[in-house]
């Protein structure tokens, strides 16, 4: 079995988290920013992914999910500012389980990642936004040693489900 795990990261949240899974994965693998995998279709598992951007799947990786030959087994992975579970970070991960709609999505994980201060900064300056920024000045210092642990756990589940 050749797995793959490949991520787009801004702040090296989604690296930490991609590299917590690829560590427990046993058998041939490859780790690999989205923007360098040339040919996802040469294995038999893809783990992607992506942090959450203004409430969504990256570009770079709608691209990449769209280019997976249908019937491949993929499963997403998520960091985001947001409190796990909230409404935000659930949105992102169904819109990237809809654009994998041909895939065989065998799971999805997401955990909380540190904001740009600068970010949160300029978003609290905007009404319709505060409420978010408050929430994400809270996930500094993720993705912590929990949150790597519990990918982890995500990839040997996984990896079982073949």
């Amino acid at each position: 079995m050749k797995v793959l795990v490949t991520y787009f990261t801004k702040t090296g949240n989604t690296e930490k988290v991609a590299r917590a899974i690829y560590e427990v994965i046993g058998a041939e693998k490859e780790f690999l920013p989205v923007h360098e995998v040339k040919d996802p279709d040469g294995y038999d598992i893809i783990f992607c992914g992506f942090p959450v951007h203004s409430h969504s799947v990256p570009l770079s990786v709608e691209n990449f999910i769209k280019m997976v030959p249908p019937g491949k087994k993929i499963a997403l992975f998520t960091t985001h500012g947001s409190l796990r579970g909230g409404n935000l970070a659930t949105t992102a991960i169904e819109h990237a389980i809809s654009l994998a709609s041909k895939l065989n999505v065998l799971g999805t994980f997401g955990c909380r990642g540190k904001v740009d201060p600068k970010l949160i900064e300029a978003l609290l300056k905007q009404p319709e936004h505060r409420a978010w920024a408050e929430t994400a000045k809270s996930a500094v210092g993720h993705p912590d040693a929990s949150d790597l642990e519990d990918a982890r756990h995500f990839a040997k589940k996984v990896i079982t489900m073949k």
